[in-house]
């Protein structure tokens, strides 16, 4: 559903095609200028074009050094897959399952760690220690997750993809 863009190749034909409406990107009104590389994927899939996972393909790219940045881009990203998945909302029975399951796990898999982790804190609160099950639920949770991602992608580094839930 996201095509980074350092990682991104496209057909100039299909790109034309659909420059106009990349570069007019709003969200409620507004211009939206982040999250470009997930809005021109959506984009792409809507007029009918695939995309495709190149295992071994390299690129370099510009990542943050520290926190702060890294926190603000990671923001940046998550209102992108808010913004974008209800572009993407009429794709989702035209798309595989396991898109349709990520597109999905994507956007209530923070809200249910927002909870899961608020349930806690109450319960550390009120009853002085924090329940097994969540931090259990969270853990499998995520697991489930990446180990789906590894085993489609045969690759097992997929499975640290589960680091990522704690800044989620």
């Amino acid at each position: 559903m996201c095509c980074c863009g350092p990682c991104a190749m496209y057909r100039r034909s299909a790109l034309t095609l659909l420059l106009d409406q990349y570069e007019a990107q709003f969200f409620r009104g507004k211009p939206s200028d982040f999250g470009e590389d997930r809005h021109l994927t959506i984009l792409m899939l809507k007029a009918g074009f695939r995309t495709e996972y190149v295992p071994d393909a390299i690129a370099a790219t510009v990542v943050p050094h520290s926190l702060g940045p890294y926190l603000r881009q990671q923001l940046r990203w998550a209102r992108s897959t808010f913004r974008d998945t209800f572009l993407a909302l009429r794709l989702l029975p035209e798309l595989d399952g396991y898109l349709t399951l990520d597109v999905i796990g994507q956007n209530l898999g923070p809200f249910l760690l927002a909870i899961s982790t608020l349930a806690a804190l109450a319960q550390l609160v009120i009853g002085g220690s924090i329940p097994w099950w969540t931090g259990l639920t969270i853990a499998a949770m995520t697991m489930v997750r990446c180990s789906v991602a590894a085993l489609r992608a045969r690759d097992l580094r997929f499975i640290g993809f589960s680091l990522h839930t704690p800044i989620n």
